[in-house]
């Protein structure tokens, strides 16, 4: 499918995931198939293995600003790779068994548990301040313990709904781990890659990818990862974290199929990204200003005065030798 559109599509969601860690998968899909007209099948892996690529374009850059819990990361996908096949396993069989009605039911408890979990976080970060980011070093054996039940749980909701890769994670992370938001997100996206992967190929070899659509929206999210990455950085650590809890509610709104879900969705992603924009173009201004008095303060009548002091100690000095 070759159509430019689709560009414009990865750019949005790819500053998304960039900056939060989450809701590419949920957002993708349904743009895919309904913007798109893309079969709903074909939509899933195709969201599946592109964001595979792109999501690791993003862990790479979180990787190199240092907001990434490499161990942490890994000790989830050991339970989370797995569990991703028997979750694919599970939903083909249920399907089979019990019709195309499994999907719907399972969209919407996993839409109710992401809304839930955003009201809650919100509330979080409106009632406490946060701190620095944590250096956990290496895990501790609580730490390998719960990594790996995340990953083994959230692994196979994510099979299981073709949804959640970044949401649900960086939910559990939220809870289980006392880490700052910009490292919930570098640690969520590299692991959301790795895991992707595992299940992109799955679905490449089952025949459910469109390579040509991969290409334009990967001309659009690679950038969009890269430059929401580095946003995430920038970024206040309170707003940070009410962009998580807004992606969180977003991805559930889209799963329940709310009325005017896509409404509230591309409005939303349109007004934050406008905030962005004018946060970005006023910091721009601010460090301009700044750099300009800085370069007032080293002018000649600054130097002058400056030596002022000491021609004035010179002075008594010439007097009392006189």
């Amino acid at each position: 499918m070759n159509d430019p559109r689709l560009a414009v599509a990865g750019l949005l969601i790819g500053v998304l995931v960039g900056m939060t860690g989450m809701g590419g998968g949920s957002l993708m899909t349904p743009i895919l198939i309904f913007l798109f007209n893309f079969n709903p099948a074909v939509a899933v892996g195709t969201d599946i293995l592109h964001g595979a690529v792109f999501k690791s374009f993003g862990a790479v850059r979180h990787r190199r600003l240092g907001t990434v819990k490499a161990r942490l990361g890994c000790w989830m996908l050991l339970g989370s790779a797995p569990m991703s096949l028997v979750g694919v396993w599970t939903t083909t069989f249920l399907t089979r068994r019990y019709g195309e009605g499994v999907d719907s039911v399972q969209g919407k408890v996993l839409g109710y548990t992401l809304i839930v979990g955003g009201l809650a976080f919100l509330a979080k970060a409106l009632t406490h301040r946060t701190g620095s980011v944590v250096e956990m070093g290496r895990p501790s054996r609580r730490d390998r313990i719960v990594a790996i039940a995340i990953g083994s749980v959230g692994g196979f909701v994510v099979g299981l709904t073709s949804v959640g890769s970044g949401t649900l994670f960086a939910l559990a992370m939220l809870i289980a781990f006392p880490l700052a938001a910009r490292s919930i997100v570098g640690t969520d996206i590299f692991h959301a890659a790795a895991l992707l992967w595992v299940a992109g190929f799955g679905h490449l070899i089952a025949g459910n990818v469109e390579l040509r659509a991969i290409a334009w929206l990967l001309l659009g999210s690679i950038p969009g990862v890269l430059i929401g990455s580095q946003v995430s950085v920038g970024v206040p650590e309170r707003t940070l974290r009410f962009a998580l809890a807004g992606a969180l509610c977003l991805s559930g709104l889209k799963l329940l199929e709310v009325p005017y879900a896509n409404v509230i969705v591309t409005v939303t992603l349109v007004a934050g990204l406008g905030a962005l924009a004018v946060w970005g173009l006023v910091r721009f201004f601010r460090r301009e200003g700044s750099d300009g008095s800085g370069e007032h303060a080293k002018s000649p009548a600054h130097l002058d005065h400056s030596t002022s002091p000491t021609k004035a100690a010179e002075e008594p000095a010439r007097g009392a030798t006189r």
